[in-house]
């Protein structure tokens, strides 16, 4: 167990935090592959039942390795307690039904994950919870759209796919002005860029499926923040309806961890070379990087994480041209993931935002000639050269 916490760095905590060996004085932290647990006692069983003794019951709602996972998270987070879920969409719905209620209301940047949109437009409104929609980077948008029965609000900085920025701590303030929670989804930054619980936010929600793991292996999600929030509010939810994250995709996250801060600066570095290159390509109508000083939120981002991140997006203004540059690349694999150490190719428009409607897409601003590039851990002088021979195919195609 790392003593003192607070007094170490994010690459030691992403080691070290969290983890107690076991008697067989492992090194590496142990994978436990078990429903259920055994008990000394009738007795013991029966306290842990009812959660007036601490320890482990069944996978469903307490493992060994996965509060290790949560444990380990939650530090780098500056949160006090994290809660692993099967997904990042797992870890939004937790939050919400276990802390809205019917005639509630959210307020979230339209710039968020298109499963995420339609979860707050299809599916919550059954529940008797409302949805509005606002501008990211505009406060005032933010302010005028709260209302008396507002008690979240939601965003994900950087936004997927255009990298806006949202200013954390005025929304923090707006938030606490209107007793409602601030709800951040920092899986394009990580902790290692950006703690937006220290900019003021209430919550912190992850796709772990991204850069946490790291090498596109699983799927999971997480939920950070208080500890009575998460321990009073979000486990009873998660215990009882079972949106849990399984033992070994926790392992597997805990493994990711380690190299986290090292790959996020690769990322950082490599997607900045790509995108000043990019930026300054004749076939380029725009390009979407923090790292950029034509980025709207250049200065803010600066302020507000510690690197840019590893999301480049381009705009070749067609799709027909945007499809042509995608299966022209060699170096890039077309999915829907990001984070992964080979770098990703996605048209967004058709993929992760193809199930919103065309005029929803048209308010995020997700037009049809976007592209979306993950870059990966490669050399980017390879990507950029790859890059290159596919924007001279796509054109050279479009003028047959």
């Amino acid at each position: 167990m790392v003593e003192e916490p607070q007094f170490l760095a994010p690459e030691t905590l992403a080691c070290r935090a969290g983890y107690e060996r076991s008697l067989e004085n492992e090194h590496s932290e142990a994978l436990f592959l078990s429903s259920s647990f055994c008990f000394e006692s009738a007795a013991q069983a029966a306290a842990r039942f009812a959660g007036e003794q601490d320890g482990n019951v069944y996978s469903r709602f307490t493992n060994p390795t996965v509060r290790t996972f949560e444990t380990r998270l939650a530090l780098l987070e500056g949160g006090e307690a994290a809660l692993a879920t099967a997904s990042g969409m797992g870890a939004i719905s937790t939050l919400c039904f276990s802390t809205l209620a019917p005639g509630d209301h959210i307020v979230a940047s339209r710039s968020v994950f298109g499963t995420t949109v339609s979860l707050f437009d299809n599916v919550l409104p059954r529940f008797g919870i409302e949805t509005t929609f606002v501008d990211l980077t505009d406060p005032e948008d933010w302010q005028r759209a709260i209302r008396p029965d507002t008690k979240m609000l939601f965003l994900e900085t950087p936004s997927n796919p255009l990298a806006e920025i949202g200013d954390i701590e005025k929304l923090a303030g707006l938030a606490r002005d209107n007793d409602a929670l601030l709800v951040v989804d920092n899986c394009l930054c990580t902790p290692v860029l950006q703690r937006p619980l220290a900019f003021g936010a209430d919550v912190v929600v992850h796709s772990a499926t991204k850069y946490l793991d790291g090498q596109g292996r699983c799927v999971g999600g997480a939920i950070v923040g208080r500890e009575s929030l998460i321990k009073e509010r979000c486990f009873p939810y998660l215990r009882t309806t079972g949106s849990t994250m399984s033992a070994f995709n926790a392992w597997v996250f805990i493994k990711g961890l380690e190299t986290l801060a090292i790959r996020m600066e690769r990322h950082s570095a490599s997607a900045s070379r790509v995108a000043k290159w990019l930026d300054e390509h004749k076939q380029v109508a725009r390009v979407f990087h923090p790292s950029l000083a034509s980025h709207s939120q250049h200065a803010l981002a600066c302020k507000q994480q510690g690197g840019p991140g590893g999301i480049v997006t381009l705009d070749l203004t067609e799709r027909e041209i945007a499809w042509r540059f995608i299966d022209s690349l060699k170096q890039f694999s077309i999915t829907g993931n990001l984070g992964d150490a080979k770098s990703i190719v996605t048209h967004p428009s058709t993929t992760t935002h193809g199930r919103l409607s065309q005029e929803q897409r048209a308010r995020m601003q997700v037009t049809d000639g976007l592209v979306r590039l993950s870059i990966g851990l490669e050399d980017p002088e390879d990507l950029i050269t790859d890059i290159a021979r596919a924007l001279d195919l796509a054109q050279a195609r479009l003028s047959v």
